[in-house]
């Protein structure tokens, strides 16, 4: 069966809720939430919270209901249960990214405000906001793709002194590393590609930390080479420009947060 559903026992928000998973893949388990009239905020990166006044639906819908060890079970014999931490809550997993420098990886989007042991993080990433709500967005020529200001960490740097630094780069902008929050991060699995390339971080699991942080205001102007523009938008228009972009889950529910 690929649908299945554990009893609800886990309380919140006034009810209980149960897990709804798949055994085969993520795509059966949405197309299972959907005929479920399930809303797609319920998701949490392996599974749906389904409210016990939902729980039939779940069932109608084709899930089969089981116990919750048989669930964690299904989810890592299956391979897509997503790993997290005490206060982590999943966004999305997002398989076949490309790696760069080749090859390709297993990207599991988290929100979290717990900062991550700096030994696996290898990158950064900040999301900065203005007064008025708007986001700091980034060119790159070389992936002729906008994101959010950021990169790979030197030696003995924290993230939120690397964030800092790569903000000043890219922006031509400053913030204070103690007003910056930590809010999610990415987990970057690589492999190889079909052509048996690595990408730059080899196989195996790192770390991309997400930050946050504010200013004023301020005209943004790129210092570095790999950076040709920089730009505020507005979350409309943050949606134009990055929305087919494999991180775009995170922000959404950054910026929704």
């Amino acid at each position: 069966m690929p649908l299945w559903i554990d009893a609800p026992l886990w309380p919140r928000h006034g009810t209980v809720f149960a897990h709804l998973v798949s055994d085969v893949s993520l795509e059966e388990l949405h197309a299972g939430a959907e005929r479920a009239g399930l809303h797609p905020r319920s998701f949490h990166g392996d599974h749906y919270d389904v409210a016990q006044e939902r729980y039939d639906d779940a069932v109608r819908a084709g899930a089969t209901p089981t116990t919750g060890a048989h669930v964690v079970r299904l989810l890592t014999a299956s391979g897509l249960r997503l790993r997290k931490r005490r206060g982590d809550r999943p966004v999305a997993r997002v398989r076949d990214v490309a790696a760069p420098g080749g090859g390709l990886m297993d990207v599991d989007l988290l929100l979290s405000p717990v900062p991550l042991d700096r030994g696996r993080v290898v990158a950064v990433a900040v999301l900065v906001r203005d007064d008025d709500g708007r986001v700091l967005l980034v060119h790159t020529p070389g992936r002729s793709a906008w994101g959010l200001p950021g990169g790979g960490l030197e030696d003995g740097e924290t993230p939120a002194d690397g964030a800092v630094r790569e903000l000043r780069e890219e922006t031509g902008l400053s913030l204070d590393p103690a007003s910056l929050a930590a809010v999610g991060y990415e987990r970057l699995t690589g492999r190889p590609g079909p052509d048996g390339a690595v990408g730059r971080f080899g196989t195996g699991a790192v770390l991309l930390q997400v930050l946050a942080g504010s200013v004023a205001a301020g005209d943004p102007a790129p210092q570095a080479g790999d950076v040709d523009e920089a730009r505020w938008v507005t979350p409309a228009e943050l949606g134009d420009l990055c929305g087919g972009e494999f991180w775009w889950p995170l922000v959404v529910a950054l910026v929704d947060a």
